[in-house]
């Protein structure tokens, strides 16, 4: 299969970035609509001592407009700035969203998030921490807008959110599904 772009006109700039990409793929000529804000990173911070997680409740429009139920429970994320790598946006965004002062990450992946539509690839990481690395309330960035509530949750009773289909944000999903493959005896329910 060969597919090559042969046009590509900017319909709206703003937040985000839509285009009107037409391409030809075999021969044939189709237009698709393209969104691109960037790339992006997510994390799940965990406490080995005490078998909790941290996650952040956030109000989120789309979901809104979707379901009439503005908050979900994610792990903190957000874009990756300019000149900034995926490690060092993801310990910046842990520590504005929770006020964390992350040490390790462990990479999961770099996954397309929405991959019909948008641009943008996820990094993925966990990171282990503890009682001195919270610097900070957190909370997220007043100049952005940000109202978001740091959530510390037993691991054993976010993996039952997890089956039980309470954790609806994808990246939030993979996250703990990694946690549970590679640290599967932190969430076993304490006796």
């Amino acid at each position: 299969m060969t597919a090559e772009i042969t046009s590509s006109v900017r319909a709206y700039k703003g937040y985000t970035t839509l285009s009107r990409v037409t391409v030809e793929i075999d021969g044939t000529e189709l237009c698709h609509e393209v969104e691109d804000h960037g790339d992006a990173v997510a994390v799940l911070p965990y406490d080995l001592h005490r078998g909790v997680g941290m996650l952040v409740r956030v109000p989120r429009v789309p979901v809104l407009t979707r379901t009439g139920e503005a908050l979900l429970l994610e792990a903190p994320a957000g874009l990756v700035e300019a000149g900034e790598d995926a490690e060092v946006g993801a310990r910046r965004e842990a520590l504005e969203e929770t006020g964390l002062r992350l040490q390790t990450l462990e990479f999961v992946g770099r996954l397309w998030s929405s991959p019909g539509i948008s641009t943008e690839r996820v990094s993925l990481y966990l990171a282990p921490y503890g009682a001195a690395d919270r610097v900070d309330a957190g909370g997220g960035l007043a100049s952005e807008g940000e109202r978001l509530a740091p959530v510390e949750i037993d691991l054993w009773q976010l993996w039952k959110m997890l089956t039980n289909g309470e954790i609806s944000d994808m990246k939030t999903y993979c996250l703990v599904t990694a946690l549970v493959r590679r640290h599967a005896y932190l969430f076993e329910k304490p006796e």
